[in-house]
C-alpha cells in the first residue's frame, strides 16, 4: 500500500501534540470537573448570588438609616462608608462561608467554595484599601500583592513559592553563639509589606497627634513643631525596626551595614543632615517659631511651618518661600517679633529751607502718625531733624506698630499720606531735590558769543 506523503502543514504546526494536550485536558475536566461533588459547588457559588444580591442592599440601607444623624465626618464616616459600599461583597462572602462550613460538616468535598472565598477576601481586601486609602499607590500595592498570593494559595503552589524565596538568600554572618544569619528574599518580601502597614499607621497616628497639638492652646507653637518634627523622624524609623523583629530579623547584624551607611551619610548626605540638625537646634533655641514676622534675603514674610528640611515662609505677594534650614544659620535672619510683636518703622522726609519753624514740622508729623490706625497709642511717634541736606532740612519719623504680620510698606504709606496732608495744609513746602551751578569762568568762543548776544 502506497504511504500518503505527509502535510506540510505538520512541519509548520505541531498538529499531533496539539490533539495530545486537547485529549489530555479533556480527561482531566471529566474526572476532575464534571463530577458530582465539583458540580455541586459550582451549583451551590452561583446560588449563592441570590441571597447576597437580595439582602446585602437591604441591610445597605438599614445600616445607612441607622447612622447617617450619628456619623457624619471624620475617619469613622469613611470607614462607614466602605462598609456600605462592600454591603452586597461581604454577604456573598458569609453566605460562600455558611455553604462551606455546611459542606464540611457534610463531609463533601469544598475546593473549589475555599479557593472562591480565598480570590472573594482577596478583592474585598483591594477594594477595601481603595475606599479608605483612596490612594492609587496602595490600591496598586494591594492589587499586585494580595491577588498573586491568594491566587497561589487557591492552586496550591504558595508554600512552593515561599521555599523558592526562603531558598535566594545572601550569608549576612554568624551569632555570637556560631549559627549563620541569612537574608533571604522573603524576609525581605516580608519586611516590606510589614514597614508599608507599619508606616502607614505611624503616617496616620503622627498626622493626628499633629492636629492636636495645633488645636492645643498650652503648646507653645515652637515647641507643638518641635514634638511633629522629632514623631515625624522616631515614627518611621520605629516602623522599620518593629518590622525586622516581625520578621525575626537579627538586629545585631545591622553593624554590617554601619560602615557603608557612615560613608553615605559622610559623603552624599551633609547637607540633608545638616538641615535636620539645623531644624532642631531652630526650634530649640526658639530663634524662630510659625507665626514669627521675618525678614531674610531682602524678602519679608511670616513663617507658616518647618519642617525637617526647611521653612515655609509666606510673602506679602502671597508666594510661599521654601528656604534650607541651615540657611538661617549660616545668613542670619531678622526676626522683627521674636520676643515682642511690637516693632519701630521709620518715615524719614524733608522740608524746604524757607520753613522757620522746625518744631512745628516735628509736631505736625508726630500728629499724622497718630491719625493711623495700625500705629499703636501706647508708644508715642518721634520725630527728629537728622541732617541739614543738599536741597532740604530731613527728618525721621520713627512710630510704632504690634501687627508686622500684616506689613510694613502699606502702613508707612498711610503715615506719608497723613503727612502730606497736614505739611501742605500748613504751607509747609515738601521741596524736590535741585542743585545750584556757579560758573567761574567761561571759555573764550563762550565769551565772543555772548557779547555778540549783548549787542543784538
Amino acid at each position: 500500500m502506497t504511504q500518503q506523503p505527509q502535510s506540510a502543514i505538520s512541519d509548520i504546526i505541531p498538529v499531533d501534540e496539539i490533539s495530545s494536550r486537547a485529549e489530555q485536558i479533556w480527561e482531566w475536566v471529566q474526572v476532575s470537573a464534571l463530577n458530582m461533588d465539583n458540580a455541586l459547588q459550582l451549583a451551590l457559588i452561583v446560588a449563592a448570588f441570590a441571597p447576597a444580591l437580595l439582602f446585602g442592599p437591604r441591610l445597605r440601607n438599614f445600616i445607612h438609616e441607622k447612622t447617617k444623624t450619628r456619623i457624619k465626618t471624620g475617619l469613622w464616616r469613611r470607614l462607614l462608608t466602605a462598609a456600605l459600599a462592600l454591603m452586597t461583597p461581604l454577604a456573598l462572602y458569609l453566605v460562600l462561608t455558611v455553604i462551606r462550613v455546611g459542606l464540611g460538616a457534610l463531609d463533601r468535598p469544598v475546593a473549589i467554595i475555599s479557593a472562591a472565598i480565598s480570590l472573594m477576601s482577596a478583592w474585598l481586601i483591594i477594594r477595601a484599601v481603595t475606599l479608605i486609602i483612596r490612594s492609587e499607590f496602595w490600591s496598586s500595592l494591594a492589587f499586585y500583592i494580595v491577588w498573586p498570593i491568594a491566587a497561589l494559595d487557591v492552586f496550591g503552589l504558595l508554600d512552593d513559592v515561599i521555599v523558592q524565596l526562603q531558598a535566594l538568600a545572601i550569608p549576612l554572618g554568624e551569632t555570637s553563639e556560631g549559627e549563620p544569619v541569612q537574608l533571604s528574599l522573603f524576609d525581605v518580601l516580608r519586611t516590606m509589606i510589614y514597614f508599608g502597614l507599619l508606616f502607614s499607621i505611624a503616617s496616620f497616628a503622627g498626622r493626628a497627634i499633629d492636629r492636636q497639638l495645633q488645636q492645643s492652646k498650652e503648646i507653645s507653637p515652637a515647641l507643638s513643631a518641635l514634638i511633629s518634627k522629632v514623631l515625624g523622624v522616631l515614627l518611621p524609623v520605629l516602623a522599620l525596626l518593629i518590622a525586622l523583629q516581625m520578621t525575626g530579623f537579627n538586629l545585631a547584624t545591622l553593624a554590617i551595614f554601619s560602615g557603608a551607611v557612615g560613608i553615605g551619610v559622610g559623603l552624599g548626605l551633609q547637607k540633608t543632615v545638616s538641615n535636620f540638625a539645623a531644624g532642631f537646634t531652630l526650634l530649640a533655641d526658639k530663634s524662630i517659631k510659625p507665626g514669627d514676622a521675618i525678614s531674610v534675603d531682602g524678602q519679608f514674610g511670616w513663617v507658616t511651618g518647618m519642617q525637617a528640611r526647611y521653612v515655609s515662609i509666606r510673602t506679602r505677594d502671597g508666594t510661599e518661600m521654601l528656604l534650607p534650614n541651615d540657611h538661617f544659620i549660616n545668613n542670619g535672619v531678622t526676626n522683627w517679633s521674636k520676643s515682642d510683636q511690637i516693632v519701630r518703622l521709620h518715615a524719614p522726609f524733608g522740608v524746604s529751607y524757607g520753613t522757620r519753624d522746625l518744631k512745628k514740622v516735628q509736631a505736625l508729623a508726630i500728629e499724622a502718625a497718630k491719625t493711623v490706625d495700625r500705629v499703636v497709642p501706647e508708644r508715642d511717634p518721634v520725630c527728629n531733624v537728622m541732617e541739614f541736606g543738599d536741597s532740604s532740612v530731613n527728618f525721621d519719623l520713627r512710630f510704632w506698630i504690634r501687627d508686622p504680620q500684616n506689613g510694613q510698606a502699606n502702613v508707612r504709606s498711610d503715615v506719608y499720606l497723613a503727612l502730606w496732608e497736614v505739611l501742605h495744609e500748613d504751607g509747609i513746602e515738601i521741596p524736590f531735590p535741585q542743585m545750584d551751578l556757579y560758573v567761574k569762568s567761561l571759555p573764550d568762543r563762550a565769551k565772543a558769543l555772548q557779547a555778540e548776544a549783548d549787542e543784538d
